[in-house]
């Protein structure tokens, strides 16, 4: 099920939202609120409630865990249209504090799977004003969505203390999509491979980027590394970028992205992890060549190893070089996960037809 993240500074109250207002997400199981009879699948309520689905009656007679309301639909400009990459915003709702619901706006979407295997979506949904400016970005992950099916999901966002401007209009503003059988993961259910690999949000200043990736053992055997992650770098297309030179080390990038220093055998129980460095300038100079971007890079911890899909966003100018530095074992790493040692089964190779349109 998605997982959703402000992209702005106040992730915090976007953490107390989901604390209050239930699931910023949508499900695929056959739950209260999950597949309908059009054949889509349905989106948790946002505030769970006696009113589950603004306003809508609950499709069954558990309690309620928040106070009930129905949020004021705000009209959209159009509804028509495939919608960014798949996906399409289909409502906008203003909440007042009456609905008990920490929830100040929330909007709903649709995503669909075009492509011919199972996918995992990251949508940035943008909050706007009259005028069309910025006023909140809420990130939200859609797992594993089959080719040809439609999944609803709703962001919400809380207005920030003081003036903050009105909200009255929403947008897509990026998606991104993986194969759901490389996507990368934190925590939860342990994969296959016995280790949870996935990348940090990063660090820019002045032209330099530094993007972490991290390692952790959630298995019920020991990992070994030795050497450096193996890196392919795709275009938003998934289409592989050629003509970017992989460095081992990221001292000619910059000597304090601390991926330096020479490979080092690297032994993790079940329940440590270890961690490499990416490090990029996005310098762009004229006449050498169009700058090179790509959202997507393919990392495989190492030889053999299965491949995660992560998306550090590398915007790399002309310079034509990406450094990476070496596994390094991750001391401030403290394991919280309660699904350590239980890996789950391989994806599944036959992917269910698709559902039919309502």
């Amino acid at each position: 099920m998605p997982t959703a993240s402000r992209t702005v500074p106040a992730a915090l109250a976007g953490a107390l939202l989901l604390a209050a207002c239930g699931s910023q997400s949508a499900s695929q199981g056959d739950d209260a609120t999950g597949a309908g009879g059009d054949g889509r699948v349905r989106a948790h309520a946002l505030c769970p409630s006696d009113f589950s689905q603004y306003g809508s009656p609950p499709p069954s007679s558990e309690p309620s865990v928040t106070p009930s309301g129905t949020p004021t639909p705000l009209p959209l400009p159009s509804l028509d249209g495939p919608g960014e990459d798949g996906v399409k915003v289909t409502g906008l709702y203003a909440w007042g504090a009456e609905n008990g619901c920490a929830a100040d706006f929330s909007a709903e979407f649709e995503v669909t799977n075009r492509g011919t295997k199972a996918a995992t979506y990251t949508v940035t949904i943008g909050f706007l004003t009259g005028s069309g400016g910025a006023v909140d970005n809420v990130e939200t992950t859609v797992e594993s969505v089959g080719p040809g099916r439609t999944v609803k999901g709703t962001v919400a966002m809380t207005e920030p203390a003081g003036d903050a401007p009105e909200v009255s209009g929403v947008e897509v503003i990026k998606v991104r999509s993986v194969p759901a059988d490389e996507a990368p993961s934190a925590s939860g259910p342990c994969p296959a491979s016995g280790v949870h690999v996935y990348a940090d949000k990063g660090d820019a200043a002045m032209g330099l980027r530094v993007v972490g990736l991290h390692l952790v053992n959630c298995g019920t055997e020991t990992y070994r590394l030795n050497g450096y992650p193996e890196l392919e770098l795709l275009d938003e297309d998934h289409d592989k970028v050629d003509g970017v030179r992989i460095l081992q080390g990221t001292d000619r990038i910059s000597t304090a992205t601390g991926g330096s220093g020479s490979p080092q055998p690297v032994v993790l129980r079940p329940g440590e992890a270890a961690q490499s460095t990416l490090a990029w300038r996005n310098t762009t100079e004229a006449g050498v060549g169009d700058p090179v971007n790509a959202p997507y890079v393919r990392v495989r911890a190492k030889p053999g190893a299965g491949p995660v899909v992560v998306e550090p966003e590398l915007d790399l100018g002309t310079t034509g070089q990406l450094g990476v530095g070496p596994w390094k074992r991750d001391e401030t790493h403290r394991g919280t996960d309660t699904d350590t040692a239980r890996p789950m089964p391989p994806y599944p190779s036959v992917v269910p037809s698709s559902f039919p349109s309502p």
